[in-house]
Order: structure tokens, then C-alpha cells, then sequence
């Protein structure tokens, strides 16, 4: 994990920024590049032993010490309440949340408090960590708010009579599901904080070769044929496989760009409420601009998570 990202001064100098999933991958190079530009950072990550050498290596790299790691596994909501604890304890701001933590289960699993893993990982976790947060980031106005989702959120509709895929699971489907509700909250978030000078965005990153979830290759061939995700490649994948999948899918730090752009971008100051690819906005899926439908699961995913 070596960026290749060149920055004159220090811009973010003095700013407090939080990346989930920043033990490898694009949290890890997004981290890398905030600690080049200055900020102080938190990675958080599930798995300590790597998110620890990860801060290690950032810190070397850039010559920035205020880098530091927080354990935490997102799909546990007693975790993130700890985990903001843990941080309101060391901070007094925090200037920039990127929401970047995510995976794909091909088998249907719940996590500690009985969710469906996909929609407890990738979409309540943003949602009640961003919610915890938000007094803090609204004291440190002007903040942003860094959601990744995907363009695979277009491929499918809220499902509110089936929210935990109970029937007929398909791990790509819940990831799908999940990547929309992330849109849909980004958008009613935005809405919610107009006037507090904090933003909040979304984004696509490409599909990118990451380790975060690869479980088969059957997945990963979804994905040849054109499913965009940042999606991962199995630790055990070697060979021709592998070789054949590096000229298909971005490198993490060719995926870290847009969450890089949204995170630091002096030209998105004030830019709230929008659905980013390579750095640009551009229209998300009819289904995301439902207003009625996010107002909706704004309210089931509070009784879920009670913030």
C-alpha cells in the first residue's frame, strides 16, 4: 500500500478525520492520503493485528504521527457505540467521516444483534455511526461526510417487506440492497443537515481489486460481466485467475480517488446531497431520489439502531 498521490503543503493540517475499513485496500490508501496532506487520522478496522501494521506503515510513509487505529467490528452495533466513546474521549472534533467499510456474504449470516449481516455491515453501521457522531461533526462545521457505495445500487429497489433478505438470499442481491439504502440515507442525511455546514456525499469507487470480502469466484465473474462493485478477490486466488483479474479491476489506489477528491476538495466545499464517479457528480439511480422511501427507512433504521 504505497500511494503514488504527490501533494504540495499540508491542507489538512490541524483537521481530525475518520476512515472505516482502513486496515487495507481504499480505506487504507484514502487514510494514507489524509496523512500526507496533514489531518490527523483514525483508522478503524475489525481486524486489529492489521489495521495496527497499516497505522504503522502510514505513519512511516508520510512522516505524519498523529495516526492512530480503533478496533472495532461495524456489524456489532454495541462496537460502534464504544468505538465513538473511544473517540469522543481522545477528540474534540472531527472534521471528515468517510463510511467506507463493507463486504459481500455469499451465505445468508446475522450478526451479534440478529441483523442480516450485509444490511447490519454496510448500510446500518453508516447509518448509526454517522448518527452518533453528528453532534460532533456539527460543532466542527464546515465537515463532511464520506458515504462508498456503488453502482450497483441501481440494479435493484428498496425492499421493505423483505429488508433482511429472509427469502430467496443472494449475497450479490443484499449487497445491491445494502449499496441503495446507502444512497437513499445520503440523500436524507444532506437533507437533514442543511444550514449546519456539514456535507454529505456518496460515491461509486469503481470495482476495485481489494481483499475486503472476496468469497468465490462465481461473484467475482457477476462482476466481469459487468456488476460494479469494490469487490474483492479471494486471499487463496492464485495464478492465471488472479493475473487475468489485475487488468480488469482497479488498483485500490486508482479506487481511492473520488473518496480522496470528496474527502479533501477545496472545490466541493458547501457540495451536499450528490452521488459521485471519478470525481464527478453525476445522477444516481431513479430509485435513490424517492424521497418518501428514504424518509421510510430513515425511520426503520432508527428503531434498529436507536442513536
Amino acid at each position: 500500500m504505497n500511494s503514488n498521490i504527490e501533494y504540495s503543503g499540508k491542507p489538512m493540517h490541524g483537521k481530525i478525520c475518520m476512515v472505516t475499513g482502513a486496515a487495507s485496500g481504499i480505506g487504507a490508501v484514502t487514510a494514507q492520503a489524509l496523512a500526507q496532506r496533514g489531518a490527523a487520522v483514525i483508522l478503524v478496522d475489525r481486524n486489529a493485528e492489521k489495521g495496527v501494521i497499516t497505522t504503522h506503515q502510514i505513519k512511516q510513509q508520510t512522516g505524519n504521527l498523529a495516526v492512530e487505529f480503533m478496533a472495532a467490528d461495524l456489524s456489532a452495533q454495541q462496537e460502534i457505540r464504544q468505538l465513538v466513546q473511544q473517540f469522543q474521549r481522545r477528540h474534540q472534533r472531527l472534521d471528515v467521516l468517510v463510511n467506507n467499510a463493507g463486504a459481500i456474504f455469499p451465505q445468508r449470516q446475522e450478526s451479534v444483534d440478529g441483523i442480516e449481516m450485509t444490511f447490519a455491515l454496510n448500510y446500518l453501521a453508516y447509518f448509526l455511526l454517522t448518527n452518533l457522531l453528528l453532534d460532533i461533526l456539527k460543532a466542527s462545521s464546515p465537515a463532511r461526510i464520506v458515504n462508498t457505495s456503488s453502482r450497483a445500487h441501481a440494479r435493484t429497489q428498496i425492499h421493505f417487506d423483505d429488508l433482511e433478505s429472509r427469502s430467496d438470499y443472494r449475497g450479490i442481491k443484499a449487497y445491491e440492497h445494502s449499496k441503495l439504502a446507502i444512497v437513499l440515507f445520503t440523500y436524507e442525511l444532506a437533507r437533514r443537515l442543511e444550514g449546519t455546514g456539514v456535507t454529505a456525499n456518496t460515491l461509486h469507487p469503481g470495482v476495485v481489486a481489494t481483499d475486503f470480502a472476496a468469497n468465490n469466484r462465481g461473484m467475482v465473474g457477476r462482476l466481469m460481466r459487468g456488476v460494479a462493485t469494490h469487490f474483492a478477490i479471494h486471499k487463496g486466488s492464485k495464478g492465471l485467475f488472479t493475473h487475468l483479474l489485475q487488468f480488469v479491476f482497479l488498483s485500490p489506489e486508482q479506487g481511492a480517488q473520488t473518496s480522496i477528491y470528496l474527502a479533501t476538495a477545496p472545490e466541493v466545499v458547501g457540495v451536499t446531497g450528490k452521488y459521485f464517479v471519478k470525481c464527478k457528480a453525476v445522477p444516481s439511480s431513479p430509485a435513490s431520489y424517492d424521497t418518501a422511501t428514504a424518509t421510510r427507512l430513515w425511520q426503520i433504521s432508527m428503531a434498529r439502531t436507536h442513536p
